[in-house]
């Protein structure tokens, strides 16, 4: 009997119902968020619960993510990102090697991820064109340049590239035998870095939508320029270079594909935030690749960007504030730099000034600001009515704005294809856009934005030095200094200032603030004045108050240390009253008048012979910290012009920061020798005592909400404590709270391992890092409590030629100068405070020493002094205590500045520590060798 077999069609079943149960209502965008959040470990086991979920969780774009969140450091692609993260995993070899044929499942379909999918695998051939609309240029001169183009619109030149070596030397294979081994910088969130073999390696294997790239560089990254070297599919999504700097970008060999929109154009696909406090600016953007696919096709004629395919050899111009999306065709490999010359000089500037809506507006266009803050703006910009309409116009226009093809008299398109740059004369003009920046946020008082590449510090140093050595360029420089320093009302400030002690004005080229600190300082022939401003008119007043009863309590004393610091020639407090400056003269005894009209009265119960002194800053500090909610509140204080200020003599010498690369390592361990003498004399300082009574008001008044309460309470019932032990320990008490959090939003260069354990490795009672014994049925602190710096730095350290002649090396024999320094004096005491003796040894071994064991075992000996009383304790939970070093420690977390980034990039083979006991004992171990007990 014939058997007939039927063939029977059955309907593919979608497995996602059944495979995702309630989480098939979640978009797959969604889903693939939230797995780049686990663990790899998180993701193997979830890939064994459905079909579904295997596919999601087998992804290489996500197990890329999973391994660039996890690597910091050197990296070495296994073929795989999956295998690259086990390997990163520590696995056996057996685990990592084995790899079975992936699983097939029908039923399934996302097109998410075949979007992703095709871009990872997609040829880039129909990508390149020849009629790009840039210009290209041969044999431009520097003039016409300048005169066309320069800070205009982008241009294409050839030629520039001819004569470098690099220009034929620089391929693939010639870069292999000789830089192989070499790590190279890697593109990501992240620190990363491979040897030029192993990204070679890489390049051959991936299949990455958006493809890591080479981009490193040896120099500041304000001076600096890049190698960047790339496979086909990478390259950079859309952005505007940092600071507003102009750039450009030589191509040695492959081809890119351009994109660019004038400033204010925000790209289709492209959000832009600007954060209110700072002024940082994020931009949310599509892979290159993506935004090409994606949201290139769905633009209008009209709205599409300039943009041309760059070939080898040709250098491509991009202006300030230009939107630009780079696309790699094919293996690249391109030098580019960014840079500040006069056309975008004052944009720099002005991109750098504090504030928010200025910086929306510069590199986003008011596109990016949201109504809320254009309402500001209108309130608050000092402008012409003329002025708001434009505004009007800017807020009600939806469509990006664009380049336009100029036109002849016949309405045709000129045949040489070139552009009109802007549509509004006043769309990126210095004037128009500085505006939009508020004078009430100063440079030294308001929150820094980090997206800033020179900082505060480097800033100021950048435009003191244009200042000196470029003469002829001081007005352009002027008016940069006084939209991102405020530097004009610094100066009307000084002016006052020397005119009522009858000092000379400042010299022309001292009218720039300088100093490393964060008040302005002005350096005159013979003089220094400082200005307090950091913290605002009530922290002011309590740091100089401070920095005055210490000098006071120094010549009472008699002390050694006052040859090793600047003399005072005057000091009082600048006020603005009835529209007009007025000086008291104030030696900080005594609450002045102008302090009385202002309400800013000291704590109760401090004495009144230094009513701002150092035990009135402690409580200060103690309510912001211990008690934030009943802390000082300067909100009311918007409208107080309130600067505090100090006249010293000048001191004759250069300061460390100067001479450190070129110092003697004999000089460098004196260096160490004659701070840790100073620091015994500043230690050993008598210091103003605190009663119960001090903290008597404040405490009745308080209400204790943390969880730490009874911890607290436990504190003061502690009679035989001093009270400034118990400020201390409620104060570190209060900082343990939410640590991981505050570290996280700190340097990024803290491995994340080590956040989540700070937690646990601070004291469970801090009462423990006190030392405490018993002597006479009392109870003691074993540990030293004195005055302390808090800031020292090499930009706080002056050092002397040994064979000067006033303040100048000697010439030696061979027609050189003396290179033997020795130190003479220690300055700005504007953080001076009272506490443990161990807090001035961190900025100290961080900055000054860099972390040198030797040079902190040289300190010591010359210091002497206990730092802590051992106690007879034992057992594994106490030990800890008994070690210096992590007290050290301890404080490094706690810390009020981010020393723990400083630290991390000094021992940046820490960054690969598992745990704070390993990073404690590489950084403080030395400490733990020191004999300076009783």
């Amino acid at each position: 009997m014939e058997i007939l077999h039927q063939s029977h069609t059955f309907p593919i079943r979608d497995r996602r119902a059944d495979s995702l149960g309630d989480f098939k209502y979640i978009p797959d965008e969604i889903i693939c968020t939230i797995l780049d959040c686990l663990t790899p470990l998180d993701l193997a086991r979830l890939a064994c619960v459905s079909s579904f979920m295997y596919i999601f969780c087998n992804e290489e774009p996500l197990w890329m993510s999973v391994c660039l969140k996890k690597v910091s450091g050197h990296i070495q692609y296994k073929g795989s990102w999956k295998k690259t993260t086990l390997h990163l995993e520590n696995l056996p070899n057996e685990y990592i090697e084995f790899c079975r044929k992936p699983l097939q499942f029908d039923g399934f379909s996302s097109p998410f991820l075949y979007k992703r999918l095709y871009r990872c695998h997609t040829t880039l051939d129909g990508f390149s064109f020849d009629d790009g609309n840039v210009e290209r240029k041969n044999d431009i001169s520097a003039e016409q340049f300048h005169r066309e183009y320069d800070g205009i619109k982008p241009v294409l030149l050839n030629g520039l590239a001819d004569t470098w070596p690099a220009r034929k030397s620089w391929t693939i294979d010639w870069l292999v035998p000789k830089y192989g081994d070499t790590k190279f910088k890697i593109s990501s969130p992240l620190k990363v870095s491979m040897t030029f073999k192993d990204y070679v390696s890489y390049m051959k294997q991936q299949h990455d939508e958006d493809p890591l790239y080479i981009f490193d560089d040896k120099r500041p990254s304000w001076k600096v320029s890049w190698l960047v070297i790339g496979p086909a599919r990478s390259g950079a999504s859309w952005l505007v270079d940092p600071g507003l700097t102009s750039a450009w970008n030589t191509l040695l060999c492959g081809r890119k594909r351009w994109a660019l929109y004038p400033p204010g154009t925000v790209p289709l696909g492209v959000t832009v935030h600007v954060d209110d406090e700072d002024g940082d600016i994020s931009v949310d953007s599509p892979t290159s690749l993506q935004w090409w696919l994606d949201f290139y096709p769905l633009l209008a004629d009209e709205n599409k960007p300039i943009e041309c395919t760059q070939l080898p050899g040709e250098t491509i111009f991009v202006p300030s504030g230009w939107w630009h999306c780079v696309l790699n065709l094919e293996t690249a490999i391109a030098v580019t730099q960014n840079f500040v010359n006069s056309r975008n000089f004052e944009f720099v500037c002005l991109d750098m000034a504090p504030g928010y809506c200025h910086r929306g507006v510069c590199r986003a266009g008011l596109l990016a600001l949201d109504e809320d803050s254009l309402e500001i703006i209108e309130k608050n910009m000092p402008c012409e009515k003329e002025n708001f309409r434009c505004l009007d116009l800017i807020k009600k226009e939806t469509k990006a704005r664009i380049l336009r093809p100029q036109q002849n008299e016949n309405g045709k398109e000129n045949a040489n294809g070139s552009y009109n740059v802007w549509e509004h004369d006043f769309s990126f003009d210095i004037n128009y856009l500085a505006m939009f920046r508020n004078r009430e946020l100063d440079h030294f008082t308001s929150p820094w934005c980090p997206d800033n590449s020179l900082g505060q510090r480097g800033l100021r140093e950048w435009l003191s030095r244009l200042w000196v050595g470029n003469p002829g360029k001081r007005e352009m420089i002027w008016k940069g200094a006084c939209l991102a320093l405020n530097a004009d009302k610094w100066l009307d400030c000084l002016g006052k200032i020397c005119f009522f002690h009858s000092l000379p004005f400042p010299s022309e080229n001292a009218k720039l603030p300088v100093g490393m600190g964060s008040n302005p300082v002005y350096v005159m022939d013979e003089y220094v004045v400082k200005i307090f401003a950091e913290g605002g008119p009530q922290s002011s007043i309590f740091d100089l108050g401070t920095e005055l009863e210490f000098y006071s309590t120094l010549s009472e004393v008699n002390s050694p240390l006052k040859n090793h610091i600047p003399n005072v020639l005057a000091s009082g407090i600048l006020h603005l009253e009835n529209g007009s400056y007025n000086i008291d003269s104030w030696n900080g005894k005594k609450v002045p008048d102008v302090i009385r009209k202002c309400s800013l009265i000291p704590e109760k119960g401090t004495g009144d012979v230094f009513p701002f002194g150092v035990q009135s800053k402690i409580l200060f500090t103690y309510r912001k910290d211990v008690s934030p909610e009943n802390g000082p509140d300067d909100s009311d204080e918007s409208t107080i012009v309130l600067l505090p200020y100090l006249i010293t003599k000048r001191c004759k010498g250069e300061i460390f920061t100067e001479l450190r690369n070129v110092l003697p390592w004999e000089d460098v361990l004196n260096l160490a020798s004659f701070l840790g003498e100073q620091l015994r004399s500043l230690h050993m300082l008598p210091y103003p005592s605190f009663s119960n009574s001090d903290l008597s008001d404040f405490e009745q008044n308080r209400e204790f909400s943390s969880a730490n309460d009874m911890d607290m309470e436990f504190v003061s019932n502690e009679s035989d404590i001093p009270v400034e032990w118990k400020i201390f320990v409620r104060t570190l008490m209060e900082k343990k709270k939410n640590v991981s959090g505050r570290l996280s939003k700190r340097s990024g260069s803290i491995p994340k391992t080590l956040i989540e354990k700070a937690e646990a490795y601070l004291p469970d009672d801090f009462l423990k890092l006190l030392s405490i014994y018993e002597e006479n049925g009392m109870k003691k602190v074993g540990k030293p409590w004195s005055w302390i710096h808090r800031d020292i730095m090499d930009d706080n350290i002056y050092m002397e030629c040994k064979s000067c002649s006033n303040g100048i090396p000697a010439p030696t024999s061979n027609g050189g100068v003396a290179k033997s320094w020795r130190p003479t004096y220690i300055l700005d005491f504007s953080n001076l405070a009272v506490g443990d003796s161990i807090n001035d040894l961190i900025p100290m071994h961080l900055d000054v020493f860099r972390g040198n064991s030797d040079l902190l075992k040289q300190f010591l000996k010359s210091y002497k002094l206990s730092l802590m009383r051992k106690t007879p304790k034992q057992g594994s939970d106490d030990d800890k205590y008994g070690r210096l070093s992590y007290h050290a420690m301890c404080f490094c977390i706690l810390h009020d500045e981010n020393v723990l980034g400083g630290l991390f990039k000094t021992w940046k083979e820490l960054r690969a520590a598992e745990s704070w006991e390993e990073v404690e004992l590489q950084v403080w171990g030395e400490l733990n060798n020191y004999e300076g007990f009783p």
